[in-house]
């Protein structure tokens, strides 16, 4: 991603602006998903780890499906929410600064990604 995009990567939680703004564009440019779905799932993977190395979280993973489990017992999901996000309803921003517990201003709370297992 960095060098064909030349989107600057450092796990850091700002750096998921850039990916959404990725995953905008890609959507923009009408790409079809079917050419698109392992660079989200790789997208997603990366928002994962973000989670993973800022909140203590594991990645949990059944079936062939991956999620986060952060310390407070909530699974996040970061591929599906970058599928969301081509879609136009998501954002890795979003869910990251939600599983970080971050307030929002003006938010009344999560965006409803995580489950309670």
């Amino acid at each position: 991603m960095r060098e064909g995009a030349r989107v600057r990567l450092d796990y850091s939680a700002q750096s998921l602006w850039r990916v959404d703004r990725v995953i905008e564009e890609i959507r923009r440019e009408g790409v079809p998903y079917d050419a698109v779905r392992e660079t989200l799932r790789g997208l997603g993977a990366y928002a994962g780890e973000v989670i993973v190395r800022h909140t203590g979280a594991e990645w949990w993973a059944s079936g062939g499906e991956h999620w986060i489990r952060t310390p407070d017992g909530r699974l996040w999901d970061p591929v599906d929410e970058a599928r969301r996000c081509y879609g136009g309803h998501g954002s890795l921003r979003l869910l990251c600064r939600d599983a970080l517990g971050q307030p929002a201003a003006g938010s009344a709370g999560a965006r409803g990604s995580a489950k309670t297992p």
